[in-house]
């Protein structure tokens, strides 16, 4: 396999599109198995940095090192970036995945208008308004159809969609301006800077805390799979991400549920019905159609004679 291969975006995304499928099922599982959802995120975070530094040290990759400069940035970066997932792993603890995911769906119609404003894209055309407009018409017929509506995981399906949106736009800002050796000192920095507040989180839940000391052993080997999956997960979405517009690699992530759909049918139980199946590939279907608007030219002004 070419090193260019393997830096190039066909790599980045593919990458991506399978660990995210899978790692959603994944954390899903997790979670009901082991009624931890801070401690299961601990595990992911910090074990992809003894991933990372242990590669380094063995001489597998190359690794930025701890500096102050690089963190001070990174640092709202990790809190960006572990608001977003904790509150997807609280919403998958009270929703089911496709409740979850159909807010997924909606949000390149926030980030699109956010590329126009913040990063210099120019508004969709015409076309890519009609998919965005699907997108929204495909989550309010899913909301129609969901048979275990719940409250307080909407709730939290909310809180996530307005993180998430930041955390696109945000992390694309810190992808181009904060100089790295590597893609894996962002990896690195993310997860390191985004775990040390979690050992008070889950440390300081009494339930959590029973959980984990009573914690099977297929608990344990699935929340080992899901810190192995973290760390290609978070490998591959830094690079997609440097490779990508902040839309793009959005709709990228939204084209990808339909295999977390696929998996979820054959795996879980508490899924949505054919109708609600119907309106989330509808969803992904103008996801997929969404053509992503290109930068605005700059307009040279002539020089005053």
């Amino acid at each position: 396999m070419s090193s260019s291969f393997l830096t190039s975006t066909p790599f980045a995304v593919g990458g991506y599109m399978l660990c995210s499928a899978t790692l959603l099922i994944i954390n899903k599982y997790s979670v009901f198995l082991l009624p931890a959802p801070s401690f299961i995120l601990f595990a992911q975070l910090l074990g992809t940095v003894f991933v990372v530094q242990g590669a380094n040290i063995l001489g597998y990759i190359k690794c930025d090192k701890l500096e102050w400069q690089k963190a001070s940035r990174f640092f709202p970066v990790a809190l960006i970036f572990l608001t977003t997932i904790f509150l997807n792993m609280k919403s998958l603890q009270h929703a089911n995945v496709e409740t979850f995911m159909v807010f997924r769906f909606s949000t390149p119609l926030c980030i699109s208008i956010a590329d126009y404003f913040f990063l210099g894209r120019q508004l969709p055309s015409a076309r890519s308004w009609l998919c965005l407009l699907g997108l929204l018409v495909g989550a309010l017929g899913y909301a129609k159809t969901d048979s275990a509506f719940q409250v307080e995981g909407y709730t939290f399906c909310a809180f996530w969609y307005l993180v998430f949106c930041l955390d696109q736009i945000y992390l694309k800002h810190i992808t181009n301006t904060v100089k790295m050796n590597s893609n894996w000192g962002r990896v690195y920095y993310s997860n390191l800077l985004a775990s040390l507040p979690l050992i008070f989180t889950f440390i300081g839940d009494g339930s959590e805390m029973e959980a984990v000391q009573n914690m099977s052993f297929q608990a344990g080997m699935i929340v080992m799979l899901g810190v192995v999956l973290g760390a290609a997960m978070s490998y591959f979405a830094w690079m997609a991400r440097s490779l990508l517009s902040a839309t793009s690699f959005t709709v990228v992530g939204n084209v990808c549920k339909l295999m977390t759909i696929c998996i979820n049918v054959l795996l879980w139980d508490k899924h949505a019905s054919q109708i609600g199946i119907v309106f989330l590939l509808f969803c992904l279907g103008s996801a997929y159609f969404y053509k992503q608007a290109p930068m605005r030219k700059e307009v040279e002004k002539p020089l005053p004679k």
